[in-house]
Parts: C-alpha cells; sequence; structure tokens
C-alpha cells in the first residue's frame, strides 16, 4: 500500500487506484483439472507430486546488500535481517520444469521463550515489495513484535523475485478517458502498446502472473521455513492474496490480519469501476479541508468552489496540455493525466498528505491559467516516475491484474460505461471506468478463486477508504463468517494499522497478533482529532 513511507505507497499507492488495489479476493477456487490438482497436492506436499524439493529447501541466510551501492540492503543488514532466495517452480503444473527465485527476508524472534511463529508480509500494489519491511512492522507491533520471526517477500517477478520488465516508457498505465472520444481513443492505442510491449518482453512468463501462483509461492515460503502454518499480515491487494491463500491451503494458516480488504467479485481488471462514489467523497472532504485555507492555496474559499478548480484544470488539460515546472524538469499533462493526479493524492486524509495535495493543485491551477510554475522535488519525482520513467518492474502492477481475471475486450463496453458515469462522477467515472490494458492480454490460464470456505480472520477497514471500499470489506466479511470486522469510522484513508496512527486500531490487531483469539464481536475505532 514498504519501508513506512513506501508500504503507505505501495498500499495507498495508486496501484491501486483502480485496482490496484485494491480488491481481492479468494477462494478456494474452480480452475482447470489441471491447476486443481496441482493446488490439492501442493497443500498435501505429497511424496511425487515433483513438489517435495520446494518444499524440503532450506533458505540460505546471509546478507540482504547484493553490492556496495544497495543502500536498502545495507539498512536491512544494520537492522539485523538476514535475506534469502527460495526456488519455486515457473509453472505449478510443470514442477520439473523452468524455476525462478522469490526473495525473502527475515527478522528473527528474540523473544524465544515466548515465540509464536512466522508472520508473512504483503504490502499491497499488486506488485509491492516487502523484502524490506520486517524492521518497520516489528516497531508497528509493539511487544508482539519480539515474539514472531517477520517474514518480508518480494512476490514473484516483483522487487528482487525474478523481476518482469515490460519495458514501459511509463510508470502506471492508471489513466482517465479525457473529456472527449479522441481523447479515449487515443487510450486504447496507448493501451494496446503497452500491451504489445509487455507481451514482447514477457511472454513467456505472463501466463504465470497469477495471485494463485503467489499463494503457491506463499505456501512453499512456510515448508521452506519449516512452519506447519503461517500468520500473516496484507495490506490492499495483500488482503485479496491472503484470502486467497485460506481457499487453497485450508490448515496452513493462523493468525490474518487483511487490512483495506476487498471481496472477490471486485477483484480484477476493472478495480477502480465501483469505487466513484468514495473517492469523489473523500475528494469533497479534501476541498471542504482546502477552503479552510483558501490564504495559503488559493483554490476557494468554499467546498464547491474548490472543486469548480478541479474541473477547471480539468477542462483547461482538455483544450491543450498543462505545462508544469521548468527547464529539465517540465511535464506536459493532458485530460487523461490530471484526474489520474487527483485520485494519486487522495487516499489519504491525514493533514500532511492533505497540504501536500493541496501544493499540488495550486501548481495545477497556476498552468491551467498559463502561468509559470515550480514543481516540489516530490511532486517532479512522483510525476516522473508515474508519467514518463518507467521503474525496473514496470507493467508488473497491470501484469498481476490481468493475470486473476478476464477483461472485457470491446472498446465500446468501456466506453458506453465512461458516457454514463460522466453526469454523477465527471472526474472519477472517466477514470474508473477507462479501458484497461488486460483486454489486449491474453485470457488467464486460471479461474478466478471463490470463497467456498470459511476462514477466521481479523479485516480492518475505514468507513471512507477510496480504494477498497468499506462495502467491500463488508462482503467479504459476511461470505468469511468467523471473520471478525475491525471498523475505524469518519476515516477516508487507505490502509490502517500501523501506518495511520490510530492508537484503538493499532492496539486491537496487536491484541489479536498476540493472543490469536479474535473479538467476540465486530469492534469500531474512531478516527482520532488531527
Amino acid at each position: 500500500m514498504l519501508t513506512t513511507t513506501a508500504r503507505r505507497a505501495s498500499a495507498a499507492g495508486l496501484a491501486l487506484a483502480a485496482a490496484l488495489t485494491t480488491t481481492p479476493a479468494l477462494a478456494t477456487a474452480t480452475s482447470t483439472a489441471a491447476s486443481t490438482s496441482t493446488a490439492t497436492a501442493t497443500a498435501k506436499s505429497s511424496a511425487g507430486t515433483g513438489l517435495d524439493r520446494y518444499y524440503n529447501q532450506r533458505p540460505g541466510w546471509g546478507s540482504c546488500a547484493k553490492g556496495p551501492d544497495d543502500a536498502m540492503g545495507r539498512d536491512l543488514d544494520k537492522a539485523g535481517v538476514q535475506c534469502a532466495d527460495v526456488l519455486v517452480p515457473l509453472d505449478y503444473a510443470d514442477p520439473r520444469g523452468r524455476t525462478i527465485t522469490v526473495a525473502i527476508s527475515r527478522l528473527k524472534a528474540t523473544d524465544t521463550r515466548h515465540r509464536i511463529g512466522s508472520i508473512l508480509l504483503n504490502n499491497g500494489g499488486p506488485g509491492g515489495p516487502a523484502v524490506q519491511s520486517p524492521p518497520d512492522v516489528r516497531k508497528m507491533m509493539k511487544k508482539t513484535g519480539p515474539r514472531y520471526d517477520i517474514i518480508g517477500f518480494d512476490p514473484r517477478f516483483v522487487g528482487r523475485s525474478t523481476p518482469l520488465d515490460c519495458g514501459w516508457p511509463v510508470g502506471t498505465d492508471i489513466r482517465s478517458a479525457g473529456l472527449s472520444r479522441a481523447s479515449f481513443e487515443r487510450q486504447v492505442a496507448f493501451k494496446k502498446g503497452l500491451a504489445d510491449k509487455c507481451r514482447a518482453t514477457s511472454g513467456s512468463v505472463l501466463p504465470h502472473v497469477s495471485t494463485r501462483n503467489t499463494a503457491r509461492d506463499m505456501d512453499v515460503i512456510r515448508g521452506a521455513l519449516g512452519e506447519r502454518k503461517i500468520s500473516y499480515l496484507g495490506y490492499s491487494y495483500g488482503s485479496y492474496l491472503g484470502t486467497v491463500y485460506t481457499q487453497m491451503f485450508p490448515g496452513k494458516y493462523d493468525r490474518f490480519v487483511l487490512d483495506g480488504a476487498i471481496a472477490p467479485a471486485d477483484y480484477g481488471p476493472r478495480l477502480l469501476k465501483g469505487s466513484e462514489r468514495e473517492n469523489e467523497q473523500a475528494l469533497s472532504a479534501w476541498a471542504a479541508w482546502a477552503a479552510k485555507r483558501h490564504a495559503t492555496y488559493g483554490l476557494g474559499s468554499t467546498r464547491a468552489a474548490v472543486l469548480d478548480t478541479l474541473d477547471r484544470i480539468v477542462a483547461a488539460s482538455a483544450r491543450g496540455p498543462l505545462t508544469v515546472g521548468k527547464g529539465a524538469g517540465t511535464f506536459q499533462l493532458d485530460d487523461t493525466q490530471v484526474p489520474f493526479l487527483f485520485i494519486a493524492g487522495n487516499s489519504d486524509d491525514t493533514p500532511e498528505t492533505r497540504a501536500s495535495f493541496a501544493e499540488q493543485v495550486s501548481v495545477l491551477a497556476k498552468a491551467a491559467k498559463g502561468q509559470p510554475t515550480e514543481l516540489s522535488p516530490e511532486f517532479a519525482a512522483a510525476l516522473k516516475s508515474a508519467l514518463t520513467g518507467g521503474s525496473p518492474n514496470s507493467g508488473v502492477q497491470a501484469a498481476i491484474i490481468c493475470g486473476d481475471k478476464p477483461a472485457p475486450r470491446d472498446p465500446e463496453t468501456y466506453w458506453k460505461d465512461i458516457q454514463r458515469s460522466r453526469a454523477e462522477h465527471p472526474i472519477m467515472g472517466p477514470v474508473a471506468n477507462n479501458i484497461s490494458t488486460c483486454a489486449f492480454l491474453d485470457t488467464p490460464r486460471e479461474q478466478p478463486t471463490q470463497v467456498r470456505r470459511d476462514a477466521k480472520m481479523l479485516i480492518v477497514a475505514a468507513t471512507g477508504d477510496p480504494r477498497t471500499t468499506y462495502r467491500s470489506s463488508l462482503d467479504l466479511h459476511k461470505q468469511l463468517p468467523s471473520s471478525k470486522l475491525l471498523t475505524l469510522k469518519g476515516a477516508n484513508r487507505h490502509a490502517l494499522y500501523g501506518l495511520y496512527g490510530n492508537d484503538c486500531v493499532d492496539n486491537k490487531v496487536n491484541t489479536y497478533l498476540a493472543t490469536g483469539k479474535l473479538p467476540k464481536k465486530d469492534e469500531t475505532c474512531v478516527k482520532q482529532a488531527d
């Protein structure tokens, strides 16, 4: 949703935006006969399946630093974290075939007398790494942290785990459809071009990029760690991964915390579809905050005036790209890119994040008037990453999202949804309903996981979550009757435990992790005053 900062970016990050994050799901799914038998064999790890060598391996723990320039690795070494690679099959239906490695890290329990076991981490995204996260999570867990071996891992094809690179010239494919049919047609061409690049550079592995395979990797990690059961902390997309694991590997899990959880039906190539109302409610709440600070940001003295400023910025970007920054740090932003920035800055209602977002909107408002602008280092870096600079893992988020559920192929399907959404959701509708890169990639090999068995877990959710909506968390809770729901009222925030600073939420999660006992009934916390 990383280090505390990185985890926020991953769990709350756009990846979500649309799907981002969003979503999740689960289950013991119906799949092809071959994949079903493979999953069963994996769960049992029985002789003759060809998976024994993976389950029976023992990690070669060592330094996390991969060289003199590996600052993250050096920091992990200083914190007492050990790193290793775990071997897994590329294709679980062919365990004797090609292999890949999954990078893991471990911060060992220091209270060995009261050790509980290993807890695995996933920071969302999808595509968020977690090798770097154990030191931060130990701090979040407070007195309970020393009782766990805290295990970070980068999911297959992410970060240090046989990374996938689609060769994209951008950091994300999330865009608005814009204000016109012409801008939508440009999006169709843009998404098709990204899909073609990914197929050309990574086509041989794309069929094996899926949440079900990542869940299988998790169980291999469990076996390699010598654990009968594992505990788990998953944010955003990580909630989906966690639910999938409980369905595929019943009896292999202990204490599961799913934060910013998403229900099965809501996970897939159109992850943001259905979150328009929550996103615009969060945007409206931010507008009221900014209006009280009109003297600082100049965006309008009422909520309505601030929202009108956003509309004017989008309209101006449709007439011609806005120029922001100067010199080598200049960016051109059109009406497919500006609304993305409005979503990206709107998944957190803390004063610090709201102030940062208001500063960015002030820059865009000046650009809409043709005035010169200067970017903060943070805003410039974010624009470069999202809009111009593909990372070594560029495209992995889309590949994961596309690998679980098929997307509609016909562009007209998206255009009709976009047009229907404009009246009620003029900014968010064309983003949430825009055509996906998945429309141009191959259909996944397996059927999506379905929730077919109950699972005990703690689901954490904010009532105003603009990414994985509270409605979706409630739906998942209903599908898992033995789960308990911990609700934070009054927060427009995605990802809570250890990240948001709500003592009530943090203490209740830590009590569960310490005792293994879910509360007797669903519980509610209230947002603390700013």
